[in-house]
Protein backbone atom coordinates (compact mmCIF):
# COMPACT_ATOMS: atom_id res chain seq x y z
CA UNK A 1 0.00 0.00 0.00
CA UNK A 2 1.04 3.57 -0.69
CA UNK A 3 0.10 6.85 0.95
CA UNK A 4 -1.34 10.01 -0.56
CA UNK A 5 1.30 12.55 -1.47
CA UNK A 6 1.48 15.72 0.63
CA UNK A 7 0.37 19.07 -0.78
CA UNK A 8 3.98 20.24 -1.10
CA UNK A 9 4.80 17.06 -3.00
CA UNK A 10 1.82 17.68 -5.29
CA UNK A 11 3.20 21.09 -6.21
CA UNK A 12 6.67 19.68 -6.81
CA UNK A 13 5.19 16.93 -8.98
CA UNK A 14 3.13 19.40 -11.01
CA UNK A 15 6.10 21.75 -11.45
CA UNK A 16 8.28 18.85 -12.65
CA UNK A 17 5.70 17.63 -15.18
CA UNK A 18 4.25 20.87 -16.53
CA UNK A 19 7.32 21.84 -18.62
CA UNK A 20 7.29 18.34 -20.13
CA UNK A 21 3.61 18.68 -21.02
CA UNK A 22 3.88 22.23 -22.34
CA UNK A 23 6.90 21.40 -24.49
CA UNK A 24 5.58 18.18 -26.05
CA UNK A 25 3.75 18.20 -29.39
CA UNK A 26 3.98 14.50 -30.23
CA UNK A 27 0.58 13.12 -29.36
CA UNK A 28 1.62 9.69 -28.15
CA UNK A 29 4.45 11.08 -26.01
CA UNK A 30 2.09 13.65 -24.52
CA UNK A 31 -0.50 11.00 -23.66
CA UNK A 32 2.17 8.92 -21.92
CA UNK A 33 3.41 11.90 -19.92
CA UNK A 34 -0.10 12.92 -18.88
CA UNK A 35 -0.98 9.35 -17.89
CA UNK A 36 2.17 9.06 -15.80
CA UNK A 37 1.43 12.37 -14.06
CA UNK A 38 -2.14 11.35 -13.31
CA UNK A 39 -1.09 8.00 -11.93
CA UNK A 40 1.39 9.56 -9.52
CA UNK A 41 -0.84 12.48 -8.59
CA UNK A 42 -3.83 10.45 -7.36
CA UNK A 43 -1.82 7.32 -6.42
CA UNK A 44 -3.63 5.02 -8.87
CA UNK A 45 -2.71 1.57 -10.11
CA UNK A 46 -3.45 2.60 -13.70
CA UNK A 47 -4.18 5.81 -15.56
CA UNK A 48 -5.23 6.25 -19.18
CA UNK A 49 -5.95 9.15 -21.53
CA UNK A 50 -8.92 8.62 -23.83
CA UNK A 51 -9.50 10.81 -26.89
CA UNK A 52 -12.84 11.42 -28.57
CA UNK A 53 -13.20 10.51 -32.25
CA UNK A 54 -16.37 12.46 -33.08
CA UNK A 55 -16.52 11.25 -36.67
CA UNK A 56 -16.86 7.61 -35.60
CA UNK A 57 -18.45 8.31 -32.18
CA UNK A 58 -15.65 6.39 -30.51
CA UNK A 59 -13.15 6.83 -27.70
CA UNK A 60 -9.63 5.58 -28.35
CA UNK A 61 -6.26 5.39 -26.67
CA UNK A 62 -2.80 4.02 -27.38
CA UNK A 63 -1.72 4.67 -23.79
CA UNK A 64 -3.55 2.33 -21.45
CA UNK A 65 -1.27 1.32 -18.59
CA UNK A 66 -1.28 -2.44 -18.24
CA UNK A 67 -2.19 -2.84 -21.93
CA UNK A 68 0.87 -1.24 -23.55
CA UNK A 69 1.35 -1.42 -27.31
CA UNK A 70 -2.36 -1.80 -28.08
CA UNK A 71 -4.75 0.74 -29.58
CA UNK A 72 -8.07 0.45 -27.75
CA UNK A 73 -11.39 1.68 -29.12
CA UNK A 74 -14.84 1.73 -27.62
CA UNK A 75 -18.18 3.42 -28.21
CA UNK A 76 -18.23 7.02 -27.01
CA UNK A 77 -21.49 6.48 -25.14
CA UNK A 78 -20.47 3.39 -23.16
CA UNK A 79 -18.84 2.92 -19.77
CA UNK A 80 -17.62 5.45 -17.25
CA UNK A 81 -15.48 7.36 -19.76
CA UNK A 82 -18.35 7.50 -22.23
CA UNK A 83 -20.65 8.89 -19.54
CA UNK A 84 -18.15 11.60 -18.56
CA UNK A 85 -17.55 12.59 -22.19
CA UNK A 86 -21.26 12.73 -23.02
CA UNK A 87 -22.29 14.66 -19.90
CA UNK A 88 -19.18 16.70 -19.23
CA UNK A 89 -19.27 15.56 -15.62
CA UNK A 90 -16.41 14.06 -13.65
CA UNK A 91 -17.30 10.85 -11.84
CA UNK A 92 -15.81 8.91 -8.95
CA UNK A 93 -16.91 5.32 -8.32
CA UNK A 94 -16.10 3.36 -5.16
CA UNK A 95 -16.67 -0.09 -6.70
CA UNK A 96 -17.16 -0.46 -10.44
CA UNK A 97 -19.01 -3.75 -10.06
CA UNK A 98 -21.81 -1.98 -8.21
CA UNK A 99 -22.43 0.31 -11.18
CA UNK A 100 -24.30 -0.84 -14.28
CA UNK A 101 -22.12 1.35 -16.52
CA UNK A 102 -19.17 -0.96 -15.95
CA UNK A 103 -18.49 -3.74 -18.46
CA UNK A 104 -16.52 -6.50 -16.69
CA UNK A 105 -15.52 -8.19 -19.97
CA UNK A 106 -12.23 -6.29 -20.19
CA UNK A 107 -11.34 -7.31 -16.62
CA UNK A 108 -12.03 -10.95 -17.44
CA UNK A 109 -9.95 -10.84 -20.63
CA UNK A 110 -6.99 -9.19 -18.89
CA UNK A 111 -7.18 -10.96 -15.51
CA UNK A 112 -7.78 -7.68 -13.73
CA UNK A 113 -10.24 -6.40 -11.07
CA UNK A 114 -11.44 -2.84 -11.44
CA UNK A 115 -12.66 -1.34 -8.20
CA UNK A 116 -12.40 2.40 -7.71
CA UNK A 117 -12.58 4.65 -10.77
CA UNK A 118 -12.06 8.38 -11.31
CA UNK A 119 -12.87 9.99 -14.69
CA UNK A 120 -12.28 13.66 -15.56
CA UNK A 121 -13.39 15.10 -18.93
CA UNK A 122 -10.78 17.12 -20.83
CA UNK A 123 -11.87 20.20 -22.79
CA UNK A 124 -10.20 22.28 -25.49
CA UNK A 125 -9.89 26.08 -25.47
CA UNK A 126 -13.41 26.40 -26.95
CA UNK A 127 -14.89 24.35 -24.14
CA UNK A 128 -15.49 21.30 -26.33
CA UNK A 129 -14.79 17.91 -24.77
CA UNK A 130 -11.89 16.20 -26.54
CA UNK A 131 -11.27 13.26 -24.22
CA UNK A 132 -10.95 12.18 -20.60
CA UNK A 133 -8.57 11.12 -17.87
CA UNK A 134 -9.34 7.74 -16.33
CA UNK A 135 -7.64 6.59 -13.12
CA UNK A 136 -8.29 3.06 -11.84
CA UNK A 137 -7.84 1.52 -8.38
CA UNK A 138 -6.63 3.80 -5.63
CA UNK A 139 -3.53 2.30 -3.97
CA UNK A 140 -3.64 3.97 -0.56
CA UNK A 141 -4.86 2.03 2.53
CA UNK A 142 -8.68 1.92 2.83
CA UNK A 143 -10.42 4.16 5.31
CA UNK A 144 -11.64 2.62 8.55
CA UNK A 145 -14.63 0.40 7.91
CA UNK A 146 -14.00 0.22 4.12
CA UNK A 147 -12.92 -2.93 2.26
CA UNK A 148 -10.78 -1.02 -0.20
CA UNK A 149 -9.70 2.54 -0.92
CA UNK A 150 -11.30 4.90 -3.40
CA UNK A 151 -10.56 8.30 -4.92
CA UNK A 152 -11.28 11.36 -2.79
CA UNK A 153 -12.60 14.82 -3.62
CA UNK A 154 -9.01 15.98 -3.27
CA UNK A 155 -8.02 13.53 -6.03
CA UNK A 156 -10.87 14.78 -8.20
CA UNK A 157 -9.73 18.38 -7.69
CA UNK A 158 -6.05 17.70 -8.45
CA UNK A 159 -6.75 15.59 -11.54
CA UNK A 160 -9.29 18.17 -12.68
CA UNK A 161 -6.71 20.95 -12.45
CA UNK A 162 -4.26 18.84 -14.44
CA UNK A 163 -6.91 18.22 -17.10
CA UNK A 164 -7.57 21.96 -17.41
CA UNK A 165 -3.87 22.79 -17.73
CA UNK A 166 -3.16 19.96 -20.16
CA UNK A 167 -6.19 20.51 -22.39
CA UNK A 168 -4.64 23.24 -24.54
CA UNK A 169 -1.43 21.31 -25.11
CA UNK A 170 -3.42 18.18 -25.90
CA UNK A 171 -5.55 20.14 -28.37
CA UNK A 172 -2.39 21.36 -30.15
CA UNK A 173 -0.93 17.85 -30.23
CA UNK A 174 -4.15 16.43 -31.72
CA UNK A 175 -4.01 19.11 -34.42
CA UNK A 176 -0.33 18.36 -35.07
CA UNK A 177 -1.13 14.66 -35.32
CA UNK A 178 -3.86 15.43 -37.87
CA UNK A 179 -1.48 17.64 -39.86
CA UNK A 180 1.17 14.90 -39.89
CA UNK A 181 -1.40 12.34 -41.04
CA UNK A 182 -2.52 14.69 -43.82
CA UNK A 183 1.10 15.31 -44.84
CA UNK A 184 1.75 11.56 -44.91
CA UNK A 185 -1.25 10.98 -47.15
CA UNK A 186 -0.17 13.83 -49.43
CA UNK A 187 3.34 12.38 -49.74
CA UNK A 188 1.94 8.98 -50.72
CA UNK A 189 -0.34 10.64 -53.28
CA UNK A 190 2.62 12.48 -54.79
CA UNK A 191 4.49 9.20 -55.10
CA UNK A 192 1.44 7.52 -56.61
CA UNK A 193 1.14 10.25 -59.25
CA UNK A 194 4.43 9.17 -60.80
CA UNK A 195 3.40 5.50 -60.67
CA UNK A 196 -0.06 6.13 -62.13
CA UNK A 197 1.46 6.89 -65.53
CA UNK A 198 2.70 3.32 -65.80
CA UNK A 199 0.51 0.22 -65.76
CA UNK A 200 1.19 -0.66 -62.16
CA UNK A 201 -1.05 0.73 -59.42
CA UNK A 202 0.23 3.01 -56.68
CA UNK A 203 0.74 0.21 -54.17
CA UNK A 204 4.39 0.11 -55.26
CA UNK A 205 5.16 3.22 -53.21
CA UNK A 206 3.33 1.82 -50.17
CA UNK A 207 5.32 -1.41 -50.36
CA UNK A 208 8.62 0.41 -50.78
CA UNK A 209 7.87 2.57 -47.72
CA UNK A 210 7.15 -0.52 -45.61
CA UNK A 211 10.25 -2.35 -46.91
CA UNK A 212 12.31 0.75 -45.99
CA UNK A 213 10.79 0.71 -42.51
CA UNK A 214 11.84 -2.92 -41.95
CA UNK A 215 15.32 -2.47 -43.40
CA UNK A 216 15.95 0.72 -41.42
CA UNK A 217 14.65 -0.80 -38.20
CA UNK A 218 16.83 -3.91 -38.45
CA UNK A 219 19.79 -1.79 -39.54
CA UNK A 220 19.42 0.14 -36.27
CA UNK A 221 18.46 3.57 -37.54
CA UNK A 222 17.34 6.01 -34.80
CA UNK A 223 13.55 6.18 -34.66
CA UNK A 224 13.33 9.82 -35.77
CA UNK A 225 15.53 9.18 -38.82
CA UNK A 226 13.63 6.00 -39.62
CA UNK A 227 10.25 7.75 -39.59
CA UNK A 228 11.61 10.57 -41.76
CA UNK A 229 12.87 8.05 -44.33
CA UNK A 230 9.56 6.18 -44.34
CA UNK A 231 7.69 9.43 -44.95
CA UNK A 232 10.02 10.48 -47.77
CA UNK A 233 10.54 7.15 -49.56
CA UNK A 234 7.24 7.14 -51.52
CA UNK A 235 8.64 10.02 -53.58
CA UNK A 236 11.75 8.16 -54.75
CA UNK A 237 10.55 8.12 -58.38
CA UNK A 238 8.62 11.38 -58.46
CA UNK A 239 10.94 12.61 -61.23
CA UNK A 240 9.31 10.09 -63.58
CA UNK A 241 6.49 12.57 -64.12
CA UNK A 242 8.83 14.13 -66.70
CA UNK A 243 9.68 10.80 -68.41
CA UNK A 244 7.89 10.36 -71.79
CA UNK A 245 5.18 7.68 -71.95
CA UNK A 246 6.95 6.10 -74.91
CA UNK A 247 9.80 5.21 -72.53
CA UNK A 248 7.89 4.70 -69.30
CA UNK A 249 5.42 2.24 -70.85
CA UNK A 250 7.71 0.56 -73.35
CA UNK A 251 7.27 -3.23 -73.00
CA UNK A 252 10.66 -4.10 -74.48
CA UNK A 253 14.28 -3.24 -73.74
CA UNK A 254 15.20 0.45 -73.79
CA UNK A 255 17.76 1.76 -76.25
CA UNK A 256 20.85 3.50 -74.87
CA UNK A 257 19.30 6.88 -75.66
CA UNK A 258 16.02 5.93 -73.98
CA UNK A 259 17.84 4.64 -70.92
CA UNK A 260 19.79 7.90 -70.64
CA UNK A 261 16.48 9.75 -70.72
CA UNK A 262 15.02 7.42 -68.08
CA UNK A 263 18.00 8.03 -65.77
CA UNK A 264 17.20 11.74 -65.71
CA UNK A 265 14.28 11.08 -63.33
CA UNK A 266 16.75 10.93 -60.43
CA UNK A 267 18.07 14.41 -61.21
CA UNK A 268 14.64 15.90 -61.92
CA UNK A 269 13.18 14.57 -58.68
CA UNK A 270 16.16 15.89 -56.74
CA UNK A 271 16.07 19.35 -58.34
CA UNK A 272 12.34 19.77 -57.68
CA UNK A 273 12.31 18.60 -54.06
CA UNK A 274 15.54 20.19 -52.84
CA UNK A 275 13.90 23.60 -53.24
CA UNK A 276 11.70 22.92 -50.23
CA UNK A 277 13.19 23.80 -46.82
CA UNK A 278 11.21 21.07 -45.02
CA UNK A 279 13.11 18.06 -43.67
CA UNK A 280 10.88 15.50 -45.35
CA UNK A 281 11.39 16.98 -48.84
CA UNK A 282 15.12 17.34 -48.23
CA UNK A 283 15.16 13.64 -47.28
CA UNK A 284 13.04 12.75 -50.32
CA UNK A 285 15.41 14.70 -52.58
CA UNK A 286 18.39 12.66 -51.36
CA UNK A 287 16.53 9.36 -51.79
CA UNK A 288 15.39 10.30 -55.30
CA UNK A 289 18.95 11.30 -56.22
CA UNK A 290 20.78 8.27 -54.84
CA UNK A 291 18.53 5.18 -54.89
CA UNK A 292 19.98 4.08 -58.26
CA UNK A 293 23.60 4.37 -57.12
CA UNK A 294 25.41 1.04 -56.65
CA UNK A 295 27.73 -0.15 -53.91
CA UNK A 296 30.42 -0.90 -56.53
CA UNK A 297 30.25 2.59 -58.05
CA UNK A 298 28.58 1.63 -61.34
CA UNK A 299 25.19 3.20 -60.63
CA UNK A 300 23.76 6.57 -61.60
CA UNK A 301 23.59 9.56 -61.72
CA UNK A 302 26.97 10.21 -60.01
CA UNK A 303 28.70 6.82 -59.75
CA UNK A 304 28.93 7.00 -55.97
CA UNK A 305 30.18 3.89 -54.17
CA UNK A 306 30.14 2.27 -50.74
CA UNK A 307 29.31 4.45 -47.77
CA UNK A 308 29.56 7.57 -49.91
CA UNK A 309 26.00 6.68 -50.91
CA UNK A 310 23.68 8.05 -48.19
CA UNK A 311 22.16 5.34 -46.03
CA UNK A 312 18.60 6.21 -47.04
CA UNK A 313 19.54 5.80 -50.71
CA UNK A 314 21.17 2.42 -50.01
CA UNK A 315 18.10 1.21 -48.16
CA UNK A 316 15.68 2.44 -50.82
CA UNK A 317 17.78 0.75 -53.52
CA UNK A 318 17.21 -2.66 -51.91
CA UNK A 319 13.52 -1.95 -51.29
CA UNK A 320 12.88 -0.66 -54.83
CA UNK A 321 14.63 -3.52 -56.62
CA UNK A 322 13.02 -6.18 -54.42
CA UNK A 323 9.61 -4.77 -55.25
CA UNK A 324 10.35 -4.42 -58.98
CA UNK A 325 11.48 -8.04 -59.20
CA UNK A 326 8.64 -9.41 -57.07
CA UNK A 327 5.80 -7.84 -59.09
CA UNK A 328 4.67 -7.70 -62.71
CA UNK A 329 5.91 -4.76 -64.73
CA UNK A 330 5.15 -3.69 -68.30
CA UNK A 331 8.45 -5.20 -69.46
CA UNK A 332 8.45 -8.46 -67.41
CA UNK A 333 6.50 -10.87 -65.23
CA UNK A 334 7.16 -11.18 -61.48
CA UNK A 335 10.15 -13.35 -60.65
CA UNK A 336 9.80 -16.44 -58.44
CA UNK A 337 11.02 -15.81 -54.90
CA UNK A 338 13.93 -18.23 -55.31
CA UNK A 339 15.22 -16.22 -58.28
CA UNK A 340 14.87 -12.94 -56.35
CA UNK A 341 16.84 -14.38 -53.43
CA UNK A 342 19.55 -15.66 -55.78
CA UNK A 343 19.97 -12.19 -57.31
CA UNK A 344 20.38 -10.51 -53.93
CA UNK A 345 22.88 -13.18 -52.86
CA UNK A 346 24.86 -12.48 -56.02
CA UNK A 347 24.58 -8.68 -55.91
CA UNK A 348 25.25 -7.98 -52.22
CA UNK A 349 28.53 -6.11 -52.15
CA UNK A 350 28.14 -5.31 -55.86
CA UNK A 351 24.85 -3.54 -56.55
CA UNK A 352 23.74 -3.40 -52.91
CA UNK A 353 25.18 -2.54 -49.51
CA UNK A 354 26.02 -6.07 -48.29
CA UNK A 355 24.68 -5.47 -44.76
CA UNK A 356 21.33 -4.15 -45.98
CA UNK A 357 20.96 -6.90 -48.58
CA UNK A 358 21.67 -9.46 -45.86
CA UNK A 359 18.92 -7.98 -43.70
CA UNK A 360 16.50 -8.57 -46.56
CA UNK A 361 17.68 -12.16 -47.03
CA UNK A 362 17.55 -12.92 -43.30
CA UNK A 363 13.99 -11.61 -43.03
CA UNK A 364 12.61 -12.53 -46.44
CA UNK A 365 9.34 -13.86 -44.99
CA UNK A 366 8.55 -10.44 -43.51
CA UNK A 367 9.09 -8.78 -46.88
CA UNK A 368 6.90 -11.36 -48.60
CA UNK A 369 4.13 -10.60 -46.10
CA UNK A 370 4.26 -6.91 -47.04
CA UNK A 371 4.28 -7.76 -50.74
CA UNK A 372 1.18 -9.91 -50.27
CA UNK A 373 -0.62 -7.37 -48.08
CA UNK A 374 -0.18 -4.55 -50.61
CA UNK A 375 -0.41 -6.69 -53.72
CA UNK A 376 -1.80 -4.98 -56.79
CA UNK A 377 -3.14 -6.07 -60.13
CA UNK A 378 -1.16 -5.45 -63.27
CA UNK A 379 -3.30 -3.48 -65.72
CA UNK A 380 -3.19 -4.72 -69.30
CA UNK A 381 -3.59 -2.14 -72.06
Amino acid sequence: MKKDIETEEVLNLLFSFMPKIAGENRLENLLETMADLGKQLVVADRCSLWLLDKENNELWTRVAQGLEGITLRMSADKGFVGYAVQTGESISIKDAYNDKRHNPTSDTENNYRTRSVLVIPIKDTAGEIIGAYQAINKLTPPLKGEKHSYFSERDREFLGLTAVYSGKTLESAILMNEIERTQREALFMMGEISESRSRETGNHVKRVAQYCRLLGKYYGMPKSELELMVLASPMHDVGKVATPDSILKKPGRLTDEEFDEMKRHTIIGYEVMKRSPTRVFQEAAIIAYTHHEKWNGFGYPNGLSGVDIPINGRICAVADVFDALSNDRCYKKAWPLEKVIALFEEEKGEHFDPDIAQILLDNIDRFEEINFKYHDEFIEE
